[in-house]
């Protein structure tokens, strides 16, 4: 079977234009009905491979069962109003020949019990079909939304820092809602209603006249033009719902993620009110949905009405000069009550679909947008042999016009530490997103043991380098679940190792839960060195042969960070390990130190060769120097004044 996602990528790649955050360039807004003809049966086509499994033979038999219990019950639909008409004539005295049935089966009374039976009969045909079908649908929906959640990892982390997370969830919620509307209403009731109306117009030809047909088939063409006018001017309306929908979801998530901040500078009303703006937008698109959806509705009555009254009207005149029975009255109101259904069915299928077309379409946009970093035809697996790491001249720019390394060429040799210093903004931690390969150098290169990394594997690459950053963000799960996160199918005694070498194991048992214990969201429920362990404790058990240390103290304490080097020592010894360090006095016994100002290395060397060089590392020595020992002063200061207050 063709590959879905690419199947989709190129149908979509193919009617839009290419953004680098998918969103095209030149929105339309209200598309002709053939081009949104064409979309629907691209879109049909691109899920059919989630429609008709071919691994899922199981699915294909339901599938078909569902399918001819439908057509049985739409000739049971057909056959119906005949035992309405039967049981009128019987009772009117009007009753005809109906041999070869017995007389007692033709009673009034057997006829009304047929009739009850066959109505029963239709609805039980009917839901036993939705049982059968509905493991099928949601079998598409979690195949497809699994595709779209696998892509979206795979994006860019430009995309991602682009992103809006709230806004995110929402687009695939509502698209997989819409996946299911399309595989649901296409497949197994838009073919089958249109099957009825073939049946309706046979029976009604036969057992009344031509012009029946015509008054009705007319009814049908007004109802159906009148619904996909309708329809797509209340597409623009649903989209502004979805607009003002995801907007508003994204401001309240972005604001719960965010719950501390806002406390800080006491601003619930300020967040408040923007939720409530956003909310206020949707309320009104909303408002504007449900008042062009009863306005569509009342529109598909009239017309169903006029038909209706013309129907019945040319038969109460039959009925008047004896050509028709009472029987055929009835029968012929019967037959267009049960063709109304479909025919409301009809507006509905079309409505979802088109909603549903709404709904997918940013989800669509979402496989559209390309990974901008990928394997390279044909890349190995990297084979690291001692972790040796090299940048040759790399220069990047995350924007065009402004570049952010220079020139930048230096050698981690095998078991050494290299540290990476300088002023914010100076490009130490673009160094780590780059061996990362998060993103490509704009020219140059970036070696581990002499394999240039954009051509090996980004997975194998991934795996060889582990990392403690400054800001560890951790899963709201348990502590047992945030460690074995560096190597997933990691024994129960191995992460409590990797928890005591990183010095949080005493920690975690005093815990009523221990290792059970739940850090909620981001981990707020650890202390900031709490936190950092946890993720020295996950890259322990991860054990990579290179290690990456980004600003690992920076966000703590002097006091806390002299209790976790010893831990960011034990993951460093006998690794290659790059340190990209805010606070000197983490990097004083590196290997070697380079000193990085405006993304070029302006000096480079041991801690103490720098500080006689007098240059902008021993400047900034001296700083932090000063702040370290006004830090340890305050501190004394406050010790002595607890003491006395003791005393």
């Amino acid at each position: 079977m063709a590959d879905p996602v690419q199947n989709i990528g190129d149908s979509i790649s193919s009617k839009r234009q290419k953004t680098a955050n998918g969103i095209p360039d030149s929105p339309e807004l209200v598309p002709t009905v053939s081009a949104e003809s064409d979309k629907t049966f691209s879109t049909i086509r691109n899920l059919w491979p989630f429609m008709w499994p071919s691994d899922r033979p199981d699915l294909k038999l339901r599938i078909v069962f569902a399918f001819a219990l439908l057509v049985v019950a739409k000739v049971i639909t057909v056959l119906v109003p005949f035992l309405y008409k039967w049981a009128t004539d019987a009772l009117t005295g009007e009753g005809g020949n109906y041999a070869p049935w017995p007389a007692w089966l033709v009673t009034p009374v057997m006829l009304v019990i047929a009739y009850g039976v066959g109505r029963v009969a239709i609805v039980g045909f009917t839901q036993l079909r939705d049982a059968l079908f509905s493991s099928v649908g949601q079998h598409a929906v979690r195949r497809l939304s699994n595709i779209v959640f696998r892509h979206i990892h795979s994006l860019s982390l430009r995309y991602h820092l682009q992103r809006r997370t709230g806004g995110l969830s929402r687009i695939i919620e509502r698209g997989t809602k819409g996946i299911e509307s399309i595989v649901r209403f296409t497949i197994l009731n838009g073919g089958p209603t249109i099957l009825e109306f073939f049946f309706m117009a046979i029976v009604i030809w036969y057992q009344f006249n031509f012009w029946y047909v015509l008054v009705i088939a007319t009814m049908i063409w007004l109802y159906v033009w009148f619904t996909i006018r309708a329809s797509n001017w209340r597409i623009d309306i649903r989209r502004d719902m979805n607009e003002n929908d995801t907007d508003a979801n994204s401001k309240a998530i972005d604001s719960f993620l965010n719950f501390e901040t806002v406390k800080y500078f006491g601003n619930e009303e300020l967040e408040t009110a923007r939720y409530d703006q956003s909310m206020s937008r949707y309320e009104r698109a909303a408002v504007r949905v449900w008042t062009s959806l009863a306005w569509l509705n009342f529109g598909q009555a009239i017309f169903i009405g006029l038909g209706m009254a013309a129907c019945m009207a040319m038969s109460a005149v039959a009925v008047t000069n004896g050509t028709q029975t009472l029987g055929d009255f009835v029968m012929i109101n019967a037959l267009l009550m049960q063709l109304s259904i479909p025919l409301n069915f009809i507006g509905f299928i079309y409505r979802e679909i088109r909603q549903g077309l709404t709904d997918l379409e940013e989800m669509f946009l979402l496989l559209d947008v390309e990974q901008e970093i990928q394997d390279s035809p044909g890349s190995l697996p990297l084979k690291v042999e001692a972790g040796s790491i090299r940048f040759s001249n790399v220069d990047f720019h995350y924007e065009s016009d402004r570049n952010i390394l220079k020139n930048v060429s230096f050698h981690v040799p095998p078991g050494k530490t290299v540290a990476i210093v300088g002023p914010s903004g100076a490009g130490k931690s673009t160094i780590s997103r780059l061996l990362f390969r998060f993103y490509d150098v704009t020219s140059g290169s970036i070696e581990i043991d002499g394999q240039d990394i954009r051509q090996v594997q980004q997975k194998s690459l991934r795996g060889a380098i582990g990392m403690v950053p400054q800001d560890t963000v951790l899963f709201n799960d348990t502590i047992l679940y945030n460690i074995r996160y560096g190597r997933s199918e990691a024994s129960d005694d191995e992460v409590v190792e990797a928890a005591n070498l990183a010095q949080i194991g005493d920690f975690i048992k005093s815990l009523p839960d221990g290792f059970n214990s739940e850090v909620g969201e981001r981990g707020l429920k650890l202390s900031g060195g709490e936190k950092q362990r946890v993720a020295i404790a996950r890259t322990l058990l991860k054990a990579p042969p290179i290690m990456i240390l980004d600003e690992a103290t920076s966000a703590l304490d002097t006091q806390t960070e002299r209790e976790i080097q010893y831990s960011l020592d034990m993951v460093s010894r006998d690794r290659t390990t790059l340190v990209i360090a805010h606070r000197l006095s983490t990097v004083v016994n590196a290997d070697e130190i380079i000193v990085l100002k405006d993304g070029e290395i302006c000096e480079r060397g041991t801690h103490s060769r720098l500080l006689k060089l007098d240059g902008l590392y021993a400047q900034m020595w001296n700083r932090q120097l000063e702040a370290t020992e006004a830090e340890e002063r305050l501190r004394a200061a406050r010790e002595n004044d607890e003491q006395g207050f003791l005393i």
